[in-house]
């Protein structure tokens, strides 16, 4: 750049001896800097139609200019800083600048004025950063500020561009919250992962003990023996239930999905929410009117409602109140990010809110972790909750919470509406007989040895004949070499490469009319119950019984026919 190029800048201050002045900024080449200084009679000509630049610089820049005097008092405030702060200019010329901040602030801008002008230490100007203003409303706001100096006349100024940068402060919190979401979604999905293994795991252990108990009950003669097996048969009785409720947050859990009337469940165990609740919690409802039908378990769908309950009355030891809501609600493609995991569509919602303690965010973030309690030891499992989480999501529904101190809780639950009739459900447990003389023979697939053994000694205690093997493939090589087989009875998960589905469908390849009855304490299959159904397939819940093993294979094999 070699001519010199001029940018003139105007500004107004109306010192004490009312003397309006001004400055020329000049750029004679591309690292030198000079300003010049124009005051009384000159300062008008800047203002003049001959002076188009400046006026049009000012009028049109982007971002807020400002200019204040080492007083603090505002000497130029351009149009982009009206739009950003709701100002007119003539309502801050002359006004401390103190006004566009937060109270909180404006103290401190003051003292840094002092400071700097006393010590001459610089802390922010030449430095860009970001602080928070004030609109004329009184919202605040965040900008970024570049701060610059010079002196005209024995007197010291102060320069600010000011950049307003909300949308980019909501994109980048809406960013962390969407990667907060996702850890959060990603950290349940891998304890759901690990809490169904491990209750897959003790599902089988409890088979072992169950079904070896169940054989030991008839060889016990005397009263003590026998009080000594009931307590041990009822202890594994609860182990049944934990497990249950670690596979309903593992999303591992077999649904016995039907189309259900939300408001219909929730007035069905209003009576019992009430004994449960007590009477210092005063409950009450608030149901659409006409709720839209959805299709989950309604068997879960009341455990949920009574484990939000009682969570909510614990949270009220001083009484209070509890409210149940229910409502039609539709989302697109505009809903709130914190709904974001919804896909666009139609919902039945169900709230449940309490006048309770409520929680600080640290707490509220992890009250859906298996054993996560805020409870004294021995009050609570931690996975009432959890529960609710499991099901909610294996249902297809998304779950809310929010609460404060002070001010109570409300946990949202989101189901997707539905006009489906549900269909068949898979294999329920049931309490039969032993079928009189019986004759075919069962192909025992099973990986875990224990639970192999253990039911080829129930089967053949009925009177079956049996054959083992303990994976898919070995299953295969058994039904290829022509053995009678009438029905196969098969793990669901097995390692070799080959499911107990996919041994079953292949099984009917090998034997066509062959019987399979499927048995799993969980299983990922599970989750799609429609596709068993239409394949005709189904399954024996792990950990079971003597009698519902017999019902199984009776309700499976029918008339007994053999096909070699």
């Amino acid at each position: 750049m070699s001519a010199l190029q001029t940018l003139n800048l105007q500004y107004n201050e109306i010192g004490d001896d009312g003397v309006k002045t001004g400055f020329a900024i000049s750029v004679p080449g591309p690292t030198n800097f000079s300003y010049s200084v124009v005051s009384g009679a000159a300062f008008d000509s800047l203002i003049s139609p001959t002076n188009p630049l400046q006026r049009s610089t000012i009028a049109t820049a982007v971002d807020g200019i400002m200019c204040i005097d080492e007083r603090g008092r505002a000497d130029l405030f351009n149009p982009a800083c009206e739009r950003i702060f709701g100002y007119s200019a003539e309502e801050v010329i002359g006004q401390n600048i103190r006004m566009l901040m937060p109270p909180k602030y404006a103290d401190h801008h003051d003292q840094y004025i002092h400071s700097y002008v006393s010590t001459g230490v610089k802390k922010i100007i030449g430095i860009g950063r970001e602080v928070e203003a004030q609109r004329k409303d009184g919202t605040t706001f965040p900008v970024h500020l570049s701060v610059g100096e010079f002196e005209a006349d024995g007197r010291r100024y102060f320069t600010g561009m000011v950049h307003d940068i909300s949308d980019r402060t909501h994109v980048e919190e809406a960013l962390r919250e969407s990667e907060r979401r996702l850890a959060h979604a990603q950290k349940m999905e891998a304890v759901g992962q690990l809490t169904g293994g491990i209750a897959h795991d003790f599902n089988n252990l409890l088979l072992v003990i169950t079904g070896n108990l169940e054989l030991l009950e008839p060889r016990l003669n005397n009263d003590e023996s026998r009080a000594l097996l009931k307590e041990a048969q009822d202890a594994a009785g609860l182990g049944s239930k934990l497990t249950d409720q670690l596979l309903t947050f593992a999303r591992r859990r077999h649904m016995d999905a039907h189309v259900i009337q939300l408001n219909d469940l929730v007035v069905s165990i209003t009576d019992m929410l009430r004994r449960t609740l007590g009477e210092h919690i005063t409950l009450s409802t608030s149901l659409a009117r006409e709720a839209w039908p959805t299709r989950a378990d309604p068997g879960q769908f009341q455990s949920a409602i009574v484990n939000m309950a009682v969570n909510a009355r614990d949270a009220m030891p001083q009484g209070g109140k509890l409210v149940v809501e229910t409502r039609n609600i539709k989302f697109d493609a505009d809903h709130d990010d914190y709904q974001s995991e919804l896909r666009t569509g139609q919902y039945v919602q169900l709230s449940i809110s309490d006048t309770g303690a409520g929680m600080e965010p640290e707490i509220r973030d992890r009250v859906f972790e298996p054993f996560f309690t805020t409870k004294e030891k021995g009050r609570g499992t931690g996975l009432g909750l959890a529960m609710v989480y499991g099901f909610v999501k294996q249902s297809g529904g998304h779950v809310t919470i929010y609460s404060e101190p002070g001010l109570g809780t409300t946990i949202n639950l989101y189901f997707p509406r539905s006009d489906v009739p549900s269909g068949q459900a898979p294999f329920a447990k049931g309490t039969a007989t032993p079928a009189v003389e019986v004759r075919e023979t069962v192909l025992v697939v099973e990986d875990d040895s224990r639970v192999r053994q253990l039911t080829i000694k129930r089967l053949k205690l009925i009177g079956y004949q049996v054959l083992e093997a303990s994976d898919g493939p070995a299953a295969l090589e058994i039904l290829k070499r022509g053995d009678a087989v009438d029905l196969v009875f098969t793990d669901l998960i097995m390692p070799g490469g080959l499911s107990g589905r996919e041994v079953a469908m292949r099984a009917r390849e090998l034997r066509p009319g062959v019987k399979v009855l499927l048995t799993s304490g969980y299983a990922e299959e599970l989750v799609h119950g429609d596709d068993l159904q239409r394949e005709q397939l189904k399954v024996l819940r792990k950990p079971y019984q003597q009698a519902d093993l017999i019902a199984a294979l009776r309700d499976v094999l029918g008339d007994g026919a053999r096909h070699s």
